[in-house]
């Protein structure tokens, strides 16, 4: 996927998130090292590049989460209401533009070994 894509859909998610403010979410994210948090809150703000919620912790404490929205696109970030999923149309459109088959320009051969490139040295 191209980069315009990618921005544009970032935007599509910003854009649609908006109308999101105020209300409850659940997010499931993918925190690493097999360590996923799933939590309930509510979306409190957007900004350009991430979104913030104030999702409840133990004993009912508040805390205020950043999350950005390059974390939809490569899905490491899920957003659900009511048992929904809000992006799973985004998701799905990238999973099936990666099974598609690269094209071999014309007079290129296609090789079982990639191509080395020397670095300058320093």
């Amino acid at each position: 996927m191209d980069l315009a894509k990618q921005a544009q859909i970032v935007d599509s998610i910003h854009d649609t998130l908006s109308d999101f403010v105020g209300q409850k979410l659940r997010v499931r994210a993918n925190m690493g090292r097999s360590k996923i948090v799933e939590s309930e809150g509510v979306l409190m703000q957007v900004h350009p590049k991430l979104f913030i919620m104030e999702v409840k912790r133990k004993r009912g404490v508040a805390a205020r989460q950043s999350y950005q929205y390059v974390d939809i696109l490569t899905g490491m970030v899920e957003l659900s209401q009511n048992g929904e999923a809000l992006f799973g149309p985004f998701i799905e459109e990238i999973e099936a533009e990666d099974e598609l088959v690269p094209v071999i320009a014309e007079g290129q051969q296609e090789s079982s070994e990639p191509e080395l490139q020397s670095l300058p040295m320093i």
